[in-house]
């Protein structure tokens, strides 16, 4: 699935797929002709993880991620 899909997939903007490339919630991947997105299996976990995560949960990832980029 290629990102700006992705990110219309779970509702949100391109960057911010990019952040959670870059922070290992999506996995990256390739199709065939060689262009770059991510894989659906980790666009549809992100999706269930962002539908049942707790708001507890949801800022300890932020938290997380805002440290990892130090």
């Amino acid at each position: 699935m290629s990102q700006p899909e992705a990110g219309r997939y779970l509702g949100i903007a391109l960057t911010r797929v990019g952040m959670l490339i870059a922070n290992g919630h999506l996995t990256p991947a390739e199709n065939s002709v060689g262009q770059a997105g991510v894989t659906t299996a980790s666009v549809e976990a992100e999706k269930t993880w962002r539908a049942n995560a707790t708001i507890r949960a949801k800022f300890t990832r932020l938290l997380k991620d805002t440290i990892n980029w130090f």
